[in-house]
């Protein structure tokens, strides 16, 4: 009795004052400068404009970017000769000649044209401070509670302070720089830029100006026009202008504003005038204090940031700076970590991805080469994916959007690629595509014959419904979805043996058997199967709420039947291929058949339990140890195993100084992912693992610490999205118990609740044991063929711990509470 008035009385106060945890952890803090590392500086960013702070004493330097300064042009990919191979290459697949079918895909399939083009970086604003190389008492960090960088030092008893963000509010980044003694600022500043198409200048005799073109690739012209501002305004001391750099002395304070802007309307008009939008955006808050243009950035900031708040508990390790905590974590007991690491993938995801904006890329929004690793570009055959996988379930809905707008883009120029590639209706992308959303294959066939990133990325468009329960969104985004299920209604080709239909040509991503003479070249890979089965199911399904296409719809539950199943393997596996070829010692980084698991939900744990196990013992044949990404993604799957330790194993891994685990990825001193070298997906995808382990929604009902590790048996969270419009409030748990949970009903229906052990609801009414299927549509789960299980199979289902189900009648609006019983 006394707990349970305990309880009530702590409701009762959050009602009023919200859901709030300390936040003062929340910071990346160091005793050392960045040096010329960009790995070791601090990312700044606001969907639009983006910057790496260096915090270095004598030199600083902001390394710039903005989110449309890519090579080339407005530009197309298709290579319409491989229409008339494509029966060619299929008869190839199906006899068994995979190296010929291969050559002869890298002949006449293969894009002759550009192969994506180059997100590349502006250039760097550079702060000189003679005499600054001896200096004391040095501090920077990153706070991301309420995205500032912030660097401070002593140099001849003076204290110096610099503060950077770029605004949530304004398309500008703003810079502050200060000492502790009037006069004491002096310094050189330059605007440089990597660019060779370039000019630079000072106008107005205190803003530094650069315009510039990108460059040209792959024979496709640079055509990116970009203009970078920076405004300077100083309290006390002199100005003057050196050639093209601004020279301040004395000054008591100094404050900087940065705009970027670039010709690009659309990924086909670049008709923009860049140097009048960055003059307006700096005209805008010219007016404006410091402070004033601080506190707007940080509330338009914490608007989402503030959605979610984490708690795991806290130990000494947390007093150390990030890079030793780094450094520690593998072999120390430091839960906080886990929790800043978390808030960090978020912060990253708000400051690469706004609305309005180009989704965040293979680096999100921060690169400082000319020619990055794969381009920079956007690799659709899981990492673009990846980095979306927290937008919906840590309530960050807004940030879904600029990738939402790139598939409907997909949509438009993927369908020219269907009829003149594959004489097929519809629309389709393959494994890559980039700013001018170019949807031919590129990089050679073992990688770029695969026809599946549209199909996966409109299942994004099916997500962001299921968790908004947005139906006048469903609406405009059904004929996208529409097209990705006409593309493979015309595609797909029966197989000669087995007699299903299958992707031929298709491959498992990146892998390729022993047994297909090293080609990745196949026909009915698992992972094509099971993106073909959700494109028909979603299609369906959304036809059916929308009441229409109903023949259609017919015909798509009609060709979903004649889909190959799943295999289960004679080393008791997951098949990759449909057949049973799988080497248990394979290692690859790409376990893609698992996309059936997640972020599919094709594989249950308890609608398949003969399928979960099998899934579970791939897992184990391919290993750990992997790059960043591949790690990231590992954490989704041992949490949909329901095994905590297990997933918190990778979340070490991962959080780990690149080069510790041998053969694998890890962590840069900055905690960007390491695959190597820097790719944000990793981050995007360890912050959708731990939301895993705390809360699932895809397998019918709402599933409360599934897999919780022992690590982190006490803990808090607030602000957790589920499918069907449902928001944890707030939920606790003590040595792994459940004590106390509040949903909010944003949608209203049916709440099926898993819970690890017996709760009972605040009011008093009797919770409702749940039988059969869940009543509300959103949890609807796929119904799939039963699994073609080897001979040689001797799998058995796995032991799952105890749960207790319930179901609960809300309203739209209305919260429910309920603790341990």
């Amino acid at each position: 009795m006394r707990t349970y008035t305990i309880l009530t009385l702590f409701f009762a106060l959050y009602s009023i004052t919200g859901f709030g945890q300390d936040k003062t952890g929340l910071k990346l803090w160091y005793d050392t400068p960045s040096g010329e590392v960009w790995e070791n500086a601090l990312p700044v960013g606001n969907g639009f404009q983006a910057a790496m702070v260096y915090g270095n004493p004598e030199k600083e330097i902001f390394q710039l970017n903005e989110h449309t300064v890519w090579s080339g042009s407005p530009n197309r990919n298709d290579n319409p000769d491989a229409r008339e191979v494509l029966d060619e290459v299929q008869q190839l697949i199906f006899s068994g000649e995979y190296k010929a079918a291969e050559h002869l895909a890298n002949e006449k399939i293969i894009s002759k044209k550009s192969h994506g083009q180059l997100f590349q970086p502006v250039g760097q604003l550079e702060l000189t401070f003679a005499g600054h190389q001896d200096y004391s008492g040095y501090y920077r960090e990153l706070d991301i509670e309420k995205a500032v960088a912030m660097t401070r030092y002593t140099v001849d008893g003076v204290t110096y302070t610099r503060e950077a963000f770029i605004s949530m509010t304004d398309r500008i980044m703003v810079i502050r720089l200060s000492a502790d003694r009037p006069g004491q600022l002096s310094f050189r500043a330059a605007l440089t830029s990597p660019h060779t198409k370039k000019s630079l200048e000072v106008t107005g005799h205190n803003t530094l100006s650069l315009h510039a073109t990108t460059s040209d690739h792959e024979g496709v012209e640079g055509k990116v026009v970009f203009n970078a501002l920076a405004g300077f305004q100083a309290a006390g001391g002199t100005m003057s202008v050196e050639g093209t750099d601004i020279v301040v002395d004395h000054a008591d304070e100094v404050v900087i504003r940065v705009s970027v802007a670039t010709n690009f309307n659309n990924y086909k008009d670049l008709g923009g005038d860049a140097s009048r939008r960055a003059q307006n955006y700096l005209a805008k808050v010219s007016g404006k204090r410091y402070d004033v243009l601080k506190k707007a950035h940080i509330a338009g900031y914490q608007y989402y940031f503030n959605r979610v708040s984490l708690d795991f508990g806290a130990t000494d390790a947390e007093k150390l700076p990030t890079d030793k905590r780094l450094e520690n974590f593998r072999n120390t007991d430091d839960p906080s970590f886990v929790t800043l690491y978390y808030q960090f993938g978020r912060y990253l995801l708000i400051s690469s991805s706004q609305p309005g904006g180009q989704p965040a890329n293979l680096q999100g929004i921060w690169n400082g080469q000319m020619k990055p690793a794969w381009d920079s570009k956007y690799t659709i055959n899981i990492n673009t994916e990846m980095n979306y996988w927290p937008a919906e379930k840590t309530n960050l809905s807004e940030m879904h959007e600029p990738l939402l707008k790139m598939v409907r883009e997909l949509s438009e120029t993927g369908r020219e690629t269907a009829k003149t590639m594959y004489g097929a209706n519809g629309w389709l992308a393959h494994h890559n595509t980039d700013i001018w959303r170019i949807t031919g294959p590129v990089d050679g066939s073992f990688w770029g014959i695969w026809n599946g990133g549209g199909g996966w990325l409109s299942q994004h468009l099916w997500e962001h419904y299921l968790y908004t329960g947005d139906e006048a969104f469903l609406k405009s985004v059904y004929p996208v979805l529409k097209g990705a299920a006409e593309f493979y209604a015309d595609f797909l080709v029966e197989h000669p043996e087995h007699h299903w239909l299958v992707v031929a040509p298709g491959n498992s991503p990146e892998n390729a058997p022993e047994e297909h003479q090293g080609a990745s070249i196949t026909a009915g890979s698992t992972m094509d199967n099971q993106i073909v089965f959700d494109v028909f199911s979603v299609t369906a399904r959304a036809a059916e709420i929308l009441g229409k296409d109903k023949d259609f719809a017919t015909k798509l539950d009609s060709l979903k039947k004649r889909l190959p199943p799943m295999h289960i393997g004679k080393h008791n596996q997951l098949q990759e291929w449909l057949d049973d070829i799988d080497d248990p010692q394979d290692h690859h980084r790409h376990i893609s058949h698992l996309y059936g698991l997640y972020p599919s939900n094709q594989i249950s744990a308890y609608q398949h339990p003969k399928l979960f196990a099998a899934a579970r013992n791939t897992l184990l044949q391919r290993g750990d140890v992997s790059t960043g990404w591949s790690m990231g993604w590992k954490v989704n799957w041992w949490a949909k195993m329901q095994d905590g330790n297990h997933a918190y194993k990778l979340i070490r891994n991962q959080l780990t100084p690149l080069g510790v685990v041998k053969g694998g990825g890890g962590t840069y001193n900055n905690l960007f992912d390491a695959h190597p070298p820097f790719q944000i997906d990793g981050n995007f995808g360890c912050t959708s693992g731990i939301t895993e382990m705390l809360m699932q929604s895809s397998d019918g009902s709402v599933h409360l610490l599934p897999a919780l590790p022992d690590a982190l048996h006490t803990g808090r969270v607030g602000g957790l999205k589920t499918r069907g419009g449902f928001v944890i409030s707030d939920m606790t748990w003590e040595h792994g118990v459940l004590t106390a949970v509040e949903i909010k009903a944003d949608l209203g229906g049916n709440l099926r609740l898993r819970t690890p052990n017996e709760i009972k609801q605040v009011s008093g009414n009797q919770l409702k044991k749940a039988n059969g299927d869940n009543p509300n549509g959103f949890f609807r789960v796929p119904q799939i063929k039963a699994p073609v299980i080897s001979g040689a199979s001797d799998i058995i289902p796995l032991q799952l711990r105890k749960t207790y189900l319930y179901d609960i009648a809300t309203e739209k609006g209305k919260t429910y509470r309920f603790v341990l019983r």
